[in-house]
């Protein structure tokens, strides 16, 4: 049951958290209004501004899921609060339609503060859509630039791992079970998961384990074509609002490891301000 009171003071709530900047929408120095005009809520929504007006006044129809996923991408919810509008206009919870392939910009800025660890951002269906100056001289700057999915490359292609490649493919195919799960109706991620059981046996025969893995601490061994074999640990932080993970790799310090990265890491830094 819809409880349209509630679901207006969500929705006007929620308008006046944002400014116009927040949305791409240019500020204006005289603006009186705190927050979004119904208006603009309704133009980036893609519904008549009477109809939202109707919503925030508890005088409206129970919204449309494709209303209600409007609503989440204009005020940036997160899935929880997602599901927290759906229950508030009485309307079944959908699939979310895809996985967030955008990176908020706290993340971003934390990856430039850690000049000397190699970092990466993965969104659920492990496309790396962020990194470092050190984790493109790590992986090669050219592959990250073309924004590849880490499990195509460790199921597909020749991964630079020498060691811990096969926990890896079990921790890969564990995330892409729950990006399954959480986004069916996603065809990149549908795509991926059939180029996955056409190109690789051993795809399929983890997928059907069922296997479970929760983000942690690993330590493995890369192959670099400059640096060597470097031994590095691997740290998940999770961000949980976008089910994204940022990867920080580092190596234990005083180590021959240790100091190859931060060559790598002097060189990437060189070469950026070229």
């Amino acid at each position: 049951m819809t409880d349209r009171h509630e679901l207006a003071r969500f929705l006007r709530g929620r308008r006046e958290l944002l400014v116009p900047a927040d949305v791409g929408l240019p500020g204006e120095p005289s603006r009186r209004t705190h927050g979004l005009r119904r208006e603009e809520v309704a133009e980036l929504a893609h519904m008549s501004v009477d109809y939202y007006a109707r919503l925030e006044q508890a005088r409206g129809p129970r919204p449309s899921p494709r209303i209600l996923d409007a609503l989440t991408g204009v005020f940036r919810l997160t899935p929880a609060e997602r599901t927290h509008l759906f229950r508030l206009a009485g309307t079944q919870v959908t699939p979310l339609a895809a996985p967030v392939r955008t990176v908020r910009p706290h993340v971003a800025a934390l990856l430039e503060r850690i000049p000397d660890t190699a970092a990466v951002v993965t969104d659920a269906t492990y496309d790396v859509i962020a990194w470092n100056p050190l984790a493109g001289a790590l992986f090669g700057g050219g592959d990250l630039d073309a924004r590849p999915n880490l499990a195509r490359r460790r199921f597909l292609g020749r991964p630079m791992e020498s060691s811990s490649a096969e926990e890896f493919g079990y921790v890969l195919v564990a995330r892409l079970r729950r990006a399954a799960d959480r986004y069916p109706h996603d065809p990149g991620l549908a795509r991926l998961l059939a180029e996955l059981r056409a190109g690789s046996e051993e795809f399929g025969q983890i997928w059907e384990t069922d296997p479970v893995h929760a983000p942690g601490h690993r330590t493995k061994t890369l192959t670099h074509p400059e640096a060597g074999r470097l031994r590095v640990n691997c740290d998940v932080l999770t961000v949980p609002h976008d089910d994204q993970q940022v990867v920080f790799v580092t190596a234990d310090p005083g180590t021959p490891s240790a100091r190859a990265l931060r060559q790598l890491a002097a060189a990437g830094r060189d070469f950026s301000a070229r």
